[in-house]
């Protein structure tokens, strides 16, 4: 039987504003993921070394202070230079839509807005982090 999709789910920078990320967490966790959460104010070093550490399937990024088009094509392009570009990189919070076809094109696979319901992102994660040996068995 094959593991879980495990998820990081992580607070870039100085946002101090959790609870979005937190009730992500506890929504995929509740999903039958494994979750692991980074707290507040992780560089994106932290985060993708977080990551390599627990072998994840996926980072999830949360952020409000609007240093989404730094922080966010940082951890990828950071996860790129450690090998790691099968780990998919989605994000939520207050991202404008001018905002959201550069970070696409830098890497991130999704952007969740505030609207976006639980079970849409589970369903998302579930479908863009398929482990290949749970798509052969």
């Amino acid at each position: 039987m094959a593991r879980p999709i495990r998820v990081v789910v992580a607070k870039p920078g100085l946002d101090g504003h959790d609870r979005g990320a937190k009730v992500v967490a506890r929504a995929l966790r509740d999903a039958g993921m494994e979750v692991v959460y980074t707290g507040l104010h992780q560089t994106p070093e932290q985060i993708v070394a977080t990551a390599l550490a627990e072998d994840a399937d996926a980072v999830g990024l949360s952020i409000l202070s609007g240093a989404h088009m730094t922080i966010f094509p940082r951890v990828v392009e950071l996860l790129r230079a450690e090998g790691a570009d099968d780990v998919v990189v989605f994000g939520g919070g207050i991202i404008p839509e001018a905002d959201r076809q550069p970070l696409a094109e830098a890497g991130v696979a999704r952007v969740f807005t505030p609207g976006a319901t639980m079970a849409e992102i589970v369903e998302w994660v579930r479908e863009h982090c398929r482990r290949s040996d749970e798509l052969t068995s």
